[in-house]
């Protein structure tokens, strides 16, 4: 049995699950909002005792992975329409800003001749953080942990943490290796 995949989803009150038998998807609604999922036809959900818990019929390799990663999926959804998730990233360097312009717009100054608007889908907000003698921080808030993560790597990829100096954009707590420059070599 695949370890993650034959571990019981707990659903907390107030989520519901439905599944489409005919189009073979999931849907979770929660106090948040509402996530489908496309499952596998040979995956089979059910729920017992406020546990979803999910089934394969065969110990094939696609199976064993498919169960798995379903798994994970369904899990994160359910997360995700009860409690939400949230990713908070630092601009570390001089002169480099992040202000929020509404909660879907992002304005970004990173050291570029201009600066850069960055449009949020509907189902992310957004907020900063600028207090003085820090580093600015960027709030990202969603119930899709899959759109959450992409978009802030989006963001990421403006301005990548440089290991010379560090400056760039950053996860909270991310720790980035330095390396010595020319002078050290000597």
């Amino acid at each position: 049995m695949s370890r993650i995949g034959k571990l019981p989803i707990a659903i907390p009150a107030g989520v519901e699950i439905s599944r489409d038998a005919k189009n073979n998807i999931v849907t979770i609604t929660g106090k948040l909002g509402e996530l489908k999922q496309y499952v596998d036809p040979d995956i089979t959900c059910k729920v017992e005792n406020s546990q979803l818990i999910l089934e394969r019929p065969t110990d094939q390799k696609r199976h064993r992975a498919m169960h798995g990663l379903y798994r994970a999926l369904l899990a994160n959804m359910v997360k995700g329409v009860s409690e939400g998730f949230e990713t908070k990233q630092e601009v570390v360097g001089v002169g480099y800003k992040a202000e929020a312009k509404s909660p879907q717009q992002l304005e970004l100054s990173l050291g570029y001749s201009h600066s850069i608007l960055f449009d949020f889908p509907k189902e992310i907000t957004v907020e900063t953080l600028s207090e003085k003698g820090k580093n600015p921080i960027i709030t990202l808030k969603c119930i899709d942990k899959q759109l959450l993560g992409q978009v802030a790597n989006k963001i990421r990829s403006y301005r990548k943490p440089e290991p010379y100096k560090g400056k760039g954009i950053r996860f909270v707590g991310e720790v980035v290796r330095k390396k010595a420059g020319k002078s050290a070599e000597k």
